[in-house]
């Protein structure tokens, strides 16, 4: 049996490298004959860059491609934010749940250029104009420490940064991304700078730190002899590609931002500033010794790796395993508490079962598997190479049954395990660890301690610290996912030398359009608890049919689902059983909720079932797009209930969806009915069914139907019709003019969500009919007021309200009206797309209004 010290070091090593198993849920990856050399040569490259700035997409993804693949370096992207506050092109994911999309955006785009992703606690809240704001929403010294803390655990050699850190990098928290960069390139090598952390990690020094500047921050003309210069567009012959189409693909894959990108060949100069550190004449890692021989004792071991490297068989890279094996007990016999060596380890167990042809997974049969359950989990081994391997055993952390397989796995031949694995009651959901506790506008909150996975203590009676896998808040920080649990881990011998290869325990299917498709295997409660709707909008003291729907974990699930509201509010019935016979059964309940006339204006309902003494509050939510892994969220069953004082005239709508939003649904709540269009059915006979039409956010930007469908929407307008179309962002517009009178879109906003208002024109009709419009409205929004305003606009437009950030002007075509022919066109950068679901009264009131105009 394999001594627990081993397991425990095993565990050590992967914490303090940052390297442990994430929830990739990617199909076990295969090396061609030219990676693997690539990878051989990386081996001999001691070298590590970090880049850092604040959102995804801010990354230079050719320089990470030329960084990592070029020059051979541990390459790091440190983003400050997971891109939450940002706008989804892809679909109506907003805030955290936008956050997570993007965070996978990005793994997916490391997975292409070969960089490593972390992060920090930071919480993307929207769009700022100065680092001073951001820093009075962040709380800076946690984010620096969140800094200090990769920088320490990842010791670069150079780090860059993508923007000044001035009003030049325009968003502030692009500006505040590179003031942390170079306070955390002091505070990092110096041991007073968050001495907690030195009980995992040593001080750590950069050589420098270059700003990497582009045309983007350069004057035309600009003198950029004092700059140093990088060609970062070559062209890697192992790869088969230059750095620039690495890039694109792997920029291509932030999706959610819009930002598909053209492959690009040839030279590429990369500038680069010096800001701190020692100054370099000709190269950024001037300086650095690359070579094994910066560490004690590394000499040996780079002839070693030297003479791996003259030696490979790109016809046999099984040829390499016997020397690979060697250059792994040097590694083993060297210092364990150098950085490098840990580093090269991983990299040579990586290489051994590439060169091996080892395919290996650890597949699940369901996608989930709830607290108390056992899975039941089929290990499979191919040997398609050309060494015989012996599996020695195979076990899952934390769950203390060993499987003894000692079985000899000749060339070409299938091993396949079964391992059941059984989960303690106390296992929680698996919701992204930065999301299971409340946290800040600012920051995100990260819990003292995850459990990575418990055996059932029925079967497995050890002691609770041999029980119990847990990773700690410090070592949670700056990582972009959850560690998977639980993980399979095999026990190989190849030429009587012990090798381990650990594996993900995923959900593995076959689409019909998609085809073989990963998941990770997620821990769901007993019962999941999910509430229709964002917010509950009463426009008059009639009952609102809430339903709840609730969706079994497990086989066989039984208790009572209550609906709890706040006083003054009333909801029939008190209390409804219910019974789920299957995994997976749902059961929709519906409950009726009124106000009365001595209900507050606002409140929150929740959802909550009662299960064998324990309840749960928690809904399911699955994020499934093609170019990421499928996600799972575990939100609070909770919604807003919002009593407001609002008229409105007109019934019928139709809606043209954009990029994606909840605007239909919040409008169904205030008795509307909407019918969701797709511009092909764009025709007069259609459009003259309907009080008003809407275009969804981004619609000009998204929406190719629209060129043709632009002359029908005018026509409809010039017939009396009322169309209002939602914000539109100003860079890739489909047609040169949306509206019947020439504007000019920009990037202007109000980013102050409470921005005070004024009200340029108080007589207009689309401030007073059906609701008379006030200061009010405007209180509680959420993020942000508006966005993407006009810069310019034709005189038959007509202001309606104006408002402004601190220290600027004020800014007045947040509503734009036009009369043409008959009817009437609207433009609105309002932020209603997050303002509706968040259940803001004045922003029905508004919308409501502009519905009603002319009517």
């Amino acid at each position: 049996m394999l001594i627990s010290r081993f397991r425990a070091a095993l565990l050590a090593v992967l914490l303090a490298s940052g390297a442990a198993p994430s929830a990739k849920a990617q199909a076990p990856k295969t090396w061609s004959s030219s990676e693997i050399l690539l990878g051989l040569k990386k081996l001999n490259v001691l070298g590590s860059a970090m880049y850092i700035a604040a959102h995804p997409d801010d990354e230079n993804t050719r320089f990470l491609a030329y960084l990592a693949n070029g020059r051979l370096l541990e390459t790091s992207y440190l983003s400050c934010t997971r891109g939450d506050g940002g706008q989804d092109l892809i679909g109506p994911e907003i805030r955290e749940q936008l956050g997570l999309i993007r965070t996978q955006e990005l793994l997916a785009a490391r997975r292409i250029d070969g960089a490593h992703q972390f992060f920090t606690r930071a919480n993307d809240f929207g769009f700022s104009k100065t680092s001073q704001e951001t820093f009075t929403i962040w709380d800076k010294e946690q984010v620096l420490a969140d800094m200090v803390w990769v920088i320490r655990q990842r010791r670069p050699d150079v780090l860059f940064t993508r923007f000044p850190p001035d009003a030049r990098a325009g968003h502030g928290h692009h500006q505040a991304s590179a003031i942390l960069a170079a306070e955390a390139f002091d505070a990092a090598g110096d041991p007073k700078r968050f001495p907690e952390q030195l009980k995992y990690v040593q001080p750590w020094q950069p050589k420098r730190l270059l700003w990497n500047t582009g045309s983007y921050f350069t004057r035309p003309g600009e003198d950029l002899s004092g700059y140093l210069k990088v060609d970062a567009g070559g062209y890697n012959a192992l790869l088969g590609r230059s750095y620039g189409e690495i890039a694109a693909e792997s920029r291509s894959q932030h999706r959610s931002q819009g930002f598909g990108s053209a492959a690009q060949r040839g030279e590429a100069l990369e500038y680069l500033q010096p800001v701190k550190g020692e100054k370099a004449k000709s190269d950024p890692f001037e300086g650095v010794d690359q070579s094994w021989n910066r560490v004690p004792g590394g000499a040996a071991i780079g002839k070693m790796v030297d003479k791996v490297i003259k030696e490979y068989d790109a016809a046999n890279p099984a040829a390499s395993v016997a020397g690979l094996l060697k250059v792994r007990s040097q590694l083993q016999s060297a210092a364990k508490e150098q950085f490098w060596y840990l580093e090269k380890m991983q990299q040579v167990d990586v290489l051994l079962q590439a060169c091996l042809g080892l395919h290996i997974e650890a597949n699940a049969p369901t996608a989930s598997i709830a607290a108390s359950q056992t899975a039941e989990v089929v290990v499979e081994a191919v040997n398609q190479g050309a060494v015989p391997i012996t599996v020695r055993q195979v076990w899952a952390e934390g769950f203390g049954r060993d499987t003894l397989v000692a079985k000899e796995l000749r060339i070409g031949q299938t091993m396949r395990v079964v391992l059941r694995l059984p989960v303690s009651k106390q296992v929680p959901p698996s919701q992204p660890y930065w999301l299971r506790e409340p946290g800040t506008i600012g920051m995100y909150t990260v819990p003292a301690e995850l459990p990575l996975a418990q055996a059932d203590p029925a079967v497995h009676k050890k002691s609770k610290a041999e029980n119990w896998l847990t990773i700690d808040r410090q070592h949670l920080i700056g990582r972009p996912e959850n560690p998977i649990s639980p993980n399979v881990t095999l026990e190989l011998v190849l030429q009587s030398v012990p090798f381990y290869i650990t594996a993900s325990v995923q959900y593995k299917h076959t689409d019909p359009v998609l085809g073989e498709q990963y998941q990770p295997l997620a821990v769901v409660p007993p019962v999941a608890v999910n509430i229709a709707g964002k917010a509950y909008v009463f426009a008059d003291n009639q009952p609102k049919t809430v339903p709840v729907t609730l969706v079994a974990g497990k086989d066989n699930v039984r208790g009572n689902l209550t609906l709890q509201v706040p006083a003054g509010w009333q909801v029939e019935p008190a209390s409804v059983p219910f019974e789920l016979k299957a995994k997976g059964a749902e059961q929709l309940v519906q409950f009726q909720v009124k106000p009365t006339n001595s209900t507050n204006s606002e409140g929150q309902l929740r959802a909550t079932a009662s299960v064998d003494g324990q309840t749960y509050t928690r809904g399911l939510q699955t994020i499934a797009y093609p170019h990421i892994p499928t996600q799972t969220l575990f939100p609070e069953a909770v919604a807003p209930l919002v009593r407001v004082d609002l008229a409105k005239k007109g019934n019928n709508i139709g809606y043209i969806m954009g990029a994606g939003d909840e605007v239909p649904e919040a409008l169904r709540q205030i008795g509307y009915t909407v019918s969701l269009l797709n511009a092909d059915e764009v025709t007069p006979e259609t459009l003259r069914r309907f009080d008003a039409v809407l275009l969804g956010v981004r619609a000009y930007n998204t929406v190719e139907r629209l060129r043709v469908a632009q002359p029908t929407l005018l026509d409809y307008v010039k017939n009396g019709g009322n169309l209002i179309v939602q914000y539109v962002v100003s860079r890739g517009v489909l047609l040169p003019e949306i509206g019947p009178y020439p504007l000019t879109l920009s990037n202007d906003r109000v980013t102050v969500e409470n921005a005070p208002v004024k009200f340029l024109n108080p007589k207009a009709p689309i401030l007073n009919t059906p609701n008379k419009i006030t200061a009010k409205d405007f209180e509680g929004w959420v993020q942000e007021q508006g966005l993407y305003y006009p810069s310019k606009w034709d005189s038959h437009y007509q202001t309606v309200i104006s408002s402004h950030d601190p220290g600027e002007t004020d800014k007045e075509s947040a509503i734009l009206v036009a009369d043409y022919g008959k009817g009437h066109y609207i433009y609105t950068g309002l932020s209603l797309f997050r303002e509706l679901p968040a259940g803001v009264p004045g922003a029905y009131r508004i919308l409501a209004n502009m519905i009603s105009l002319g009517k």
